[in-house]
């Protein structure tokens, strides 16, 4: 099955931000396109604000004056939805409510071809339910642009129960051919990165409720160490605190409350109380005119300490030992077999974060999980009210030394990074396991969904197969509520990595 002929007219069905979005792909893609709104007079509206952005194209250089010309020819507002009866596909962008869907639907069936495609953008609802409304559901799909739809390149192309193998991979093809980077993904809550994405957003604000740190600090450790482009916080502010609660309520509901999806009381507070982020002027950071933006919390200058003794493996932050040696410290070995973690001349610990919490050993002191310990900026270190200063100041030193910021937050287990990657890639490995998508597909959709620097999948494997499973299990036993308990799939997958890496079962 090929994609639709770019003679073969398209229409979208609601003109806000995403419908206007989906509308301007299809147009610069080479398709005639309708754009319908209940609303009178808004698809008219819509077209001109499409025809403005073409303009915009043209002056920088992204479009020729000849094929914004051609594009705004193609380009038609309807005044009904009889008006799309020769279209070959039409794509959904209307209110979150599955009647609203479901009506729109029935409606625009009795008016297109029967080789018509019928397509939602739904981002929260099941695409199953949406369909079950139609006589026909094998031809309907859903087609998850992100906003905005213009410059973001994933697609995620969802197959409800009912929806026939050619239907969806027509639709598939479709967005292919309109220089979208499409993923194939079966109808669960959140299709893949809003259901793989929930713990960056929950593992954020856990900490944060739980006191370990503020969320300047969060974000920064998150951008800083973990490498993602914006911190959970400032994220959800860009989005708005209103729809990103919504999406993480509707796929906790749809997952019969998991407890793995709770949503945030914090984040609730903020949506009752109006500070929806950067659009109501006030979010988790006040953006008001002269606001000033709250520094995360970084340790004053502390002094290295002589040497490290290294024992065992340091496995994901092996490198730190060589950053350590490239500082000009001392670095002595003990037993290969002893540990894995760095003794300080203090005779403290520090230990790369494993779920556990400082409290529970004899003056131990964490350091967070970064992506490339050689790049980051850096680096979180936690450590209990027991823990001896003279071993917190030697660990903050140390890190100073090889260049790197230091944060030094709560006796958190997980810390920041490690906990929100263990849970991103139990989710991702479970999303695979159940068939959700494939593992290449996940990768892709949440590097160019949400802009991770790695995939789930291949962050498990720089990290090793069993380290997020024993990190999480370490968890569950701190807070043994289910939420960090790991899924039978990222148990097999452990299992299975340790065999292939030569380990006993």
């Amino acid at each position: 099955m090929t994609a639709l002929d770019l003679s073969s007219p398209v229409a979208v069905v609601g003109t806000g931000t995403m419908g206007q979005g989906i509308a301007q792909v299809a147009l610069v893609a080479g398709h005639p396109v309708r754009l319908y709104d209940a609303a009178p007079g808004r698809a008219r509206e819509a077209a001109d604000a499409i025809g403005a952005r073409l303009d915009r194209l043209v002056e920088k250089e992204r479009l020729t004056s000849a094929e914004r010309d051609a594009a705004r020819a193609r380009l038609r507002p309807a005044e009904a939805l009889a008006e799309l009866a020769d279209c070959a596909l039409v794509v959904e962008a209307v209110l979150e409510r599955l009647d609203v869907k479901q009506e729109l639907f029935r409606a625009l069936e009795d008016v297109v071809g029967d080789d018509c495609l019928l397509a939602t953008n739904t981002s929260s609802l099941s695409v199953t339910a949406i369909g079950g409304a139609l006589r026909n559901p094998g031809r309907f799909v859903g087609l998850h642009f992100f906003n905005p739809a213009p410059l973001l390149p994933l697609v995620e192309v969802v197959s409800g129960f009912a929806t026939d193998v050619a239907s969806a991979t027509r639709a598939y093809e479709t967005a292919r051919a309109w220089g979208k980077t499409p993923v194939a993904c079966a109808d669960t809550p959140g299709f893949i990165v809003n259901r793989v994405a929930r713990p960056f957003y929950a593992e954020a604000f856990a900490v944060h409720e739980d006191q370990g740190a503020d969320p300047a600090t969060i974000d920064a450790v998150l951008r800083e160490s973990g490498g993602f482009r914006m911190g959970a916080f400032e994220l959800t502010d860009l989005i708005g605190q209103d729809v990103n609660e919504s999406v993480t309520h509707s796929v906790w509901q749809a997952f019969f409350q998991d407890v793995r999806f709770t949503p945030s009381l914090a984040q609730r507070r903020l949506v009752e109380s109006g500070r929806l982020g950067r659009k109501s002027g006030h979010g988790w950071y006040d953006y008001g005119d002269g606001a000033e933006r709250p520094e995360p919390h970084t340790a004053e200058p502390a002094s290295p300490p002589a040497y490290v003794v290294v024992e065992g493996d340091l496995g994901p932050a092996a490198e730190v030992v060589a950053l350590v040696r490239e500082a000009g410290i001392e670095v002595r070995r003990e037993d290969e077999d002893r540990g894995t973690r760095l003794v300080l001349p203090s005779g403290g610990q520090l230990v790369l974060a494993d779920g556990q919490t400082s409290v529970e050993f004899r003056d131990v002191v964490y350091f967070d999980l970064a992506l490339d310990y050689r790049a980051a900026t850096r680096v979180a270190l936690s450590a209990s009210q027991s823990t001896s200063p003279e071993t917190v100041a030697q660990a903050t030193g140390l890190f100073q030394a090889l260049g790197k910021k230091v944060s030094v937050i709560g006796d958190v287990p997980g810390m920041i990074v490690a906990r929100t990657v263990a849970r991103i890639v139990d989710l991702a490995v479970e999303a695979v396991a159940k068939g959700v998508a494939t593992e290449e597909d996940v990768d892709t959709a949440m590097r160019l969904g949400v802009n991770y620097p790695l995939g789930p999948l291949e962050w498990s494997r720089r990290l090793g197969g069993g380290w997020a499973c024993e990190l999480l299990d370490n968890l569950h036993a701190c807070a043994p509520t289910g939420r960090y308990a790991p899924s039978l799939a990222l148990y097999r997958h452990a299992y299975a990595s340790d065999k292939q890496e030569g380990g006993t079962s």
